[in-house]
């Protein structure tokens, strides 16, 4: 059991290393050339092998993603890595999570945020990343199974909102949603074509902008 968890800390070491390096090549982009402490933190804190199935645990520390049944992926780590540090998330924030996979973004963000509130389409990944959430001890995510694509009325607005899965259009449900002052990214394009990663920032006074961090790949966002 000791050489177990020693083997997944050095390939947790290898993946961070690999995250950075990534990030720093990517900086132009991006605009950011280190993650920040937190978010460091998090990364190296929630267990990867957790959040994917049993015949991939041993690729649970690539930095790739990986299947995870019923046609979705849990997504690359640089990409988890990239997303959660453009939220720029505070303890106390409310984060909108569209699209809970297996949960592995949840757990990050959950380590992030005082609150995360996660919807996901098809209910037999809902059911498992609950069971694995819980497994982990994260106490502080709420899943939902919908269609992301409509957010989470009944709780907004959010403080921030991130969406796992390529929109063709940002779903308008999450711009009125979302607080002033608060951030989202999401990957938009049509399915497996040319997929671009947004931040979306409103302003106090409701205003949105928007732009372009990098190209992506991710699979389709799907619901109503």
């Amino acid at each position: 059991m000791r050489a177990l968890y020693d083997r997944c800390m050095d390939q947790q070491a290898v993946l961070m290393a690999d995250i950075e390096a990534e990030t720093r090549d990517t900086a132009r982009w991006t605009g950011r050339a280190n993650l920040s402490p937190r978010v460091t933190a998090a990364l190296a804190k929630v267990r990867r092998e957790a959040f994917v199935p049993s015949h991939s645990t041993g690729a649970a520390y690539a930095n790739r993603p990986l299947p995870i049944g019923h046609g979705q992926t849990i997504s690359q780590p640089f990409v988890v890595a990239l997303m959660t540090e453009l939220l720029d998330l505070e303890p106390d924030d409310r984060v909108l999570e569209v699209g809970t996979g297996s949960g592995y973004q949840a757990a990050v963000l959950a380590e992030l945020a005082g609150t995360v509130f996660s919807v996901e389409v098809i209910p037999e990944l809902a059911r498992s990343a609950a069971a694995a959430l819980a497994a982990e001890g994260c106490t502080n995510v709420a899943l939902c199974t919908g269609d992301g694509g409509l957010g989470w009325p009944e709780q907004a607005p959010f403080d921030a909102i991130i969406v796992t899965a390529a929109a063709a259009d940002i779903p308008p449900a999450l711009i009125q949603q979302l607080c002033p002052g608060g951030r989202m990214v999401i990957p938009v394009g049509p399915p497996y074509g040319d997929q671009h990663l947004l931040l979306l920032t409103k302003d106090a006074a409701g205003e949105v902008t928007q732009r372009k961090v990098l190209p992506v790949a991710f699979v389709p966002l799907t619901g109503g």
